[in-house]
């Protein structure tokens, strides 16, 4: 949206929502929407779009330079999301969700 300033602090205004989580040196981020009926469906440039309540607590939780896996939906064909987390210890924990 060129017409929009610069910068812009996070909140109601800001069509990034609360926060806003910068890939790499990508154009990819992980940002809040203040459109949450949107979420789940294919209206932004690739982008991964969450209710603002959690892209703060994951914005307060997450280091700079984090490494970042997205996982399609479908894991596995029991219905399931397998979801695979690395540990501060650097073991690895599996973890299965509806």
């Amino acid at each position: 949206q060129p017409d929009l300033p610069r910068y812009m602090p996070g909140g109601p205004g800001n069509p990034l929502g609360a926060r806003a989580l910068y890939l790499g040196g990508t154009l990819y981020r992980i940002h809040g929407s203040n459109e949450p009926w949107t979420i789940g469906e294919a209206v932004s440039s690739g982008c991964i779009r969450m209710v603002n309540d959690d892209v703060i607590d994951l914005y307060d939780r997450v280091p700079v330079g984090s490494r970042v896996v997205v996982i399609g939906p479908g894991a596995d064909s029991s219905g399931y999301y397998t979801e695979v987390t690395q540990t501060a210890d650097g073991t690895q924990k599996a973890a299965k969700a509806l």
